[in-house]
């Protein structure tokens, strides 16, 4: 695999972004949103970094990004408005660039939110949300995806209950493969390796 920048246009101006490409042709594009941006989400999170990893060594290309206001991406935090108008501009870049692929979208924490905010006008073929902040943002508001979810969450998470996730999801119409992980906290501290191989066995073993 290859990584290389990039500067994508968002609505607010342009986008840093990090573009990994697999030797073949890939079998779909992936993008990843990283956690809020004003407590140290960046596209340089550990778990961000190995969602893509992950995502990368299975074959996909995929697209880290920081939202607005991160990093060298124009603009400031818009508590995940303006940060959706930025995802939906990143698929759409990603779109143009890998024509004909599926686009997976996934994200962990705000992130989480975020994908599932665009997740109705992107389309993906699939949606991972990881450590979804049910009790910090207005989940309930939000429609559920019209495609196969996955949502990975820590039973030992401080940040955000794996109870509070399960009494929403209680509430979910559509099925979500749900995988909650014992020992593991919000940002998985020492168990990223348990984070890729549930990634690996839940989005690819079947396959």
């Amino acid at each position: 695999m290859s990584e290389a920048p990039l500067t994508l246009q968002g609505p607010a101006g342009p986008l840093e972004a990090r573009l990994l490409l697999p030797e073949v042709p890939p079998l779909g594009v992936a993008v990843v949103c990283h956690p809020h941006s004003l407590h140290g989400g960046s596209l340089g999170n550990k778990v961000v970094h190995q969602t893509a990893a992950t995502l990368g060594h299975k074959g996909f290309a995929v697209l880290r990004f920081n939202f607005r206001g991160v990093g060298a991406s124009a603009g400031a935090f818009d508590a995940g408005v303006g940060e959706t108008e930025d995802l939906l501009a990143a698929c759409a870049a990603v779109r143009a660039r890998f024509p004909g692929v599926e686009l997976w979208l996934a994200g962990f924490s705000f992130g989480a939110y975020v994908a599932l905010r665009a997740a109705p006008a992107c389309a993906p073929a699939r949606l991972i949300t990881l450590a979804p902040p049910v009790n910090l943002f207005d989940f309930d508001a939000l429609p559920a995806p019209g495609c196969p979810w996955l949502l990975v969450q820590g039973e030992d998470d401080e940040l955000v209950p794996a109870a509070a996730v399960r009494r929403w999801l209680s509430g979910q119409a559509r099925a979500v493969d749900a995988r909650f992980l014992p020992g593991v906290g919000h940002f998985f501290h020492g168990r990223l390796n348990l984070l890729r191989q549930t990634l690996e066995q839940a989005l690819f073993d079947s396959s």
